[in-house]
């Protein structure tokens, strides 16, 4: 596929270096010529230095060709002027970056004049997803599919976990819960286990389930953390916002701490149920003073890497069960962790997964099944994909067992009819099915593609 990527921000680099790596051709256009020097030496694209909203610069990168522009500059309305020329031009599908939560809002209704494909916030889909962290504390990260039918959760083996020793089979047996352990990282090695693969304390593990199973699962396990009543956030962003006016609608009790005075003022107009103070969320003594210890989650999202890393293991010391800090810089995201931060979010890596799924979907149009979902996992490691069959063809109607799958090729999932099937070696997939499927060290673009 022919790809232009305006605008070489962290959020752009992201997209650009996954489209990379997908065998595509990228363009990329910056009017930083430094940028595009780094990048170029870093990436297997073309560089073009402009201002993504000039046509001729636009006509110089191949707009009228392309399969797909996105525009992802730090400007919403430059995006979508950017979007609305390239699709002038003849570029086929545009996807343009729009984080003002006002014009968020109403692009239902102006994006068919802006002849928009896609509009992505990456500090909703941020808070989207911390938000879901928050309803099921006992997990790390959790992932969605079949229209939140079947959960993607990871969690961490601790010390005298009781599953840890454990083979997957015994495991199964010993608590009969329809769950499927589909990946597990320990130390920097990635497995795709089978029934005798054994667990171990320090692992990272990949379960895939109905949320009430998984639920089950944790309680069974003493895994199960206490709901999520009161949060206390610091930074009040754009990602604030959208999270704290997500978690009062659940009856979460939320305190924001900003530290510029006009936004605590606006923060206090657009979310009248929060809390709101004015302070600098890093003097350790406000958060002790705001009732730290008091709350069941803390969330450090101000614009500062190493601030949101340092309040965070601060808040660690002080008890709260449920940490989450935003990291941006992929070198600090795995320091976090390894620092033992369990949850470490990224509104680039967000972004960056929603198109990655969208250019993957235009690629497989005219396969046998459409692609709806696309998670990088582990480092971008592991991939979880969601496909939906929609004819029949040679693997349909035949028993798991008898299929040729891939080696590291796991069907974790099958949505029937809104029933989810955790599959076994006699079930088979049929078309309307939603199939969820784990692969590692490939890139799947066809459900077809999981056959040797």
């Amino acid at each position: 596929m022919n790809i232009v990527i305006i605008g070489d921000g962290k959020v752009g680099h992201k997209v650009v270096r996954q489209l990379s790596e997908e065998n595509d051709d990228v363009v990329l256009i910056d009017q930083s010529e430094r940028k595009l020097k780094n990048s170029s030496n870093e990436l297997d694209i073309s560089c073009i230095a402009g201002n993504g909203a000039s046509a001729e610069t636009q006509k110089q990168a191949g707009v009228g060709e392309a399969d797909l522009v996105i525009a992802c500059t730090s400007t919403d309305e430059l995006n979508m002027l950017c979007c609305l020329l390239a699709k002038r031009l003849g570029a086929k599908q545009t996807i343009a970056r729009v984080r003002n939560p006002v014009y968020f809002q109403q692009m239902h209704l102006i994006k068919e004049d802006l002849k928009l494909s896609m509009a992505v916030n990456p500090e909703m889909a941020l808070a989207e997803e911390i938000s879901r962290v928050l309803i099921f504390p006992s997990a790390a990260k959790v992932e969605t599919f079949a229209k939140g039918r079947v959960e993607l959760v990871e969690i961490s083996l601790g010390p005298g976990s009781p599953i840890a020793d454990l083979s997957l089979i015994e495991l199964y047996k010993k608590y009969q819960i329809k769950i499927l352990i589909c990946a597990v990282q320990r130390d920097q090695e990635i497995f795709i286990p089978d029934g005798s693969f054994v667990l171990k304390e320090g692992d990272k593990v990949h379960i895939a389930a109905p949320h009430k199973a998984i639920e089950r699962f944790f309680k069974t396990t003493g895994a199960k953390r206490n709901r999520v009543k009161t949060v206390l956030v610091c930074g009040g962003g754009r990602t604030a916002y959208y999270l704290t006016a997500r978690l009062v609608t659940l009856g979460m009790q939320v305190k924001i701490i900003e530290q510029d005075k006009a936004r605590c003022e606006e923060l206090c107009e657009l979310l009248p149920k929060a809390t709101v103070i004015q302070g600098n969320a890093s003097d350790h003594a406000l958060l002790d003073e705001e009732g730290l210890e008091n709350a069941d989650a803390f969330v450090a999202l101000t614009g500062i890497d190493e601030e949101n890393i340092i309040m965070s293991l601060y808040a660690k010391t002080r008890k709260i069960s449920k940490v989450i800090a935003k990291v941006n810089e992929e070198g600090l995201q795995e320091m976090a962790r390894e620092m033992g931060l369990e949850t470490v979010v990224s509104a680039k890596d967000v972004t960056a997964n929603m198109v990655l799924g969208y250019v993957r979907a235009m690629k497989n149009s005219l396969g046998s099944a459409n692609i709806e979902t696309v998670y990088r996992l582990l480092g971008g490691k592991v991939e979880a994909l969601e496909f939906i069959i929609r004819e029949k063809t040679s693997y349909t109607g035949i028993p798991l067992k008898d299929l040729p799958i891939k080696e590291n090729r796991l069907i974790a999932c099958i949505v029937r009819k809104r029933q989810v099937i955790i599959p076994g070696g006699n079930d088979t997939m049929e078309v309307g099915d939603s199939v969820i499927v784990i692969c590692k060290g490939w890139r799947l673009e066809d459900l077809k593609d999981i056959l040797a």
